[in-house]
């Protein structure tokens, strides 16, 4: 699935682009998979791996771009992972405790 070849190991991500998904959130996630495809070891991607791999990399963009909230560890852990990705002009949500705590004051 992922080996040696550059070439291979960029193109791997396209077969996963969703239909709807614009072109500034796939090269977001694009980055995200890339960054975090295990190092060459001569094996290949398993299954398993490559599956938790988009379902952390779609938390992650849903995250970003559509303000979603998952568990703390989770988004700890994407966070983590995508450390160092710039995404421009990234929208900013404010939860309702944030709005609620603005408005005490």
């Amino acid at each position: 699935m992922v080996r040696g070849n550059d070439e291979l190991v960029d193109d791997f991500p396209e077969q996963f682009r969703s239909y709807s998904e614009n072109e500034k959130h796939w090269q977001a996630r694009r980055t995200f998979i890339l960054r975090n495809v295990p190092p060459e070891d001569g094996a290949e991607l398993s299954a398993l791996r490559v599956d938790q791999l988009l379902s952390l990399s779609m938390v992650w963009a849903n995250h970003l771009f559509l303000g979603c909230r998952y568990n703390k560890d989770l988004l700890d852990k994407v966070i983590e992972m995508a450390e160092g990705i710039e995404v421009e002009d990234a929208p900013h949500f404010t939860t309702r405790d944030e709005i609620m705590k603005k408005n005490q004051h």
